[in-house]
């Protein structure tokens, strides 16, 4: 019963956790791009994700050291002080500096929260548990799209993270106040070396890596580029905008439970294949829209994301099949795969931007890696 209970508080944190970030995420770009010119926003992504990366490398010292539940408080008041600072200032030098905190911190956040859902998934099917987790996260997502489309529409950028600061400190309130017979497991202490020797010498979980660190490079990719070509090139409204990621965003809910359940009947190679194929042509076709429709855009993202909530909740069930929350050092390497990838995207896109044509051909170059993920998943083997 109280492995249950302490489940619903982990759920209901990673929900109020989701809204702010999901409120921010498609707008961050241009944010940015009020102090810098948009070629050189994926820069600033790329000095953030250093600063996450590094900081993700010395979480496992920091649970030692402080525990899970006082290393999320403090990860916590990271990102409700930083988020502040970006509603609140019009100082390119506060702005910047407050962005990468910003970064940084969520990723130190959604660490600290797979240690919980680990500890709290024992006896439990990990592939229906980490689906059902990953829909609450993502019925966040598709809320926050409609609130920011609307909110950004009627005033500004900075009201939207003045609201996500907000929820960031209700959710902040949970680790105050629950969770303290939270025990925390030996950490066991590995050096990143002989972490990332263990990764390259398991040929299965090097490979579900590389599978994840190219979801989240699409990811990457789609969040810093996708809202500057639907607003400045295809004179998209923000609160139209809202409504396309809204309807974009629905997959992961229909799709992350079920799959997750479906994976630990039949694994997750077959699946992960599918998903590879259907984000590799649906993303390919989007340089070919030449109409500023709403139902056209929303149903070739909504394809998008069919490809990316199976490849997802199929790479988080193959990892969390082989890991325990105690082995904090092979998680982190495993999350830092979202920062690394904010800063492969725009090291790639920056240059490119300089060679193409037309913003649109980003795209190509996107569907290109994306198909590469297929030939990796293809010499995945299942988990038995």
């Amino acid at each position: 019963m109280q492995m249950k209970h302490n489940r619903k508080i982990i759920f209901l944190a990673g929900f109020l956790f989701s809204i702010p970030v999901a409120l921010v995420s498609y707008i961050n770009s241009s944010y940015l791009e009020t102090y810098i010119d948009k070629n050189y926003v994926g820069i600033i992504y790329i000095v953030a994700s250093t600063v996450a990366i590094l900081g993700l490398l010395k979480m496992p010292k920091a649970l030692n050291i402080f525990g899970n539940r006082l290393t999320i408080l403090l990860s916590f008041l990271l990102t409700f002080s930083s988020l502040i600072l970006l509603a609140t200032t019009s100082n390119i030098l506060v702005a910047i500096p407050a962005f990468v905190v910003y970064f940084a911190s969520i990723s130190f956040i959604i660490f600290s929260l797979d240690i919980f859902i680990e500890d709290f998934s024992k006896d439990s099917s990990v592939g229906s548990l980490r689906g059902l987790y990953l829909t609450i996260i993502n019925i966040a997502w598709i809320i926050s799209q409609i609130i920011s489309g609307s909110v950004i529409n009627n005033t500004s950028l900075s009201k939207i993270y003045l609201i996500s600061a907000g929820f960031i400190f209700v959710g902040m309130l949970i680790f105050v106040f629950f969770l303290r017979n939270f025990k925390d497991p030996e950490y066991k202490k590995i050096s990143v070396l002989k972490t990332l020797k263990s990764f390259i010498e398991n040929k299965n979980i090097s490979k579900i890596y590389l599978s994840s660190l190219i979801l989240q490079f699409f990811y990457a990719w789609m969040i810093i580029y996708t809202p500057i070509y639907l607003h400045e090139y295809m004179n998209f409204s923000w609160d139209k905008i809202g409504v396309i990621f809204s309807i974009m965003l629905i997959p992961f809910i229909l799709l992350d439970y079920p799959l997750g359940k479906l994976s630990d009947k039949i694994g997750e190679k077959k699946m992960l294949n599918i998903g590879f194929i259907i984000i590799f042509i649906s993303v390919f076709c989007i340089p070919f829209l030449k109409e500023s429709s709403v139902l056209i855009w929303a149903m070739i993202l909504f394809m998008t994301r069919v490809g990316a909530a199976t490849i997802e909740i199929m790479n988080e069930a193959y990892f969390f099949k082989n890991v325990k929350e105690e082995n904090a050092d092979e998680i982190s390497f495993y999350r830092n795969a979202s920062p690394f990838a904010y800063i492969i995207a725009p090291l790639l896109a920056v240059p490119i931007l300089f060679l193409i044509p037309s913003f649109k051909y980003l795209f190509f170059v996107l569907s290109a890696i994306l198909l590469s993920g297929f030939f990796i998943s293809l010499r995945i083997k299942d988990v038995k």
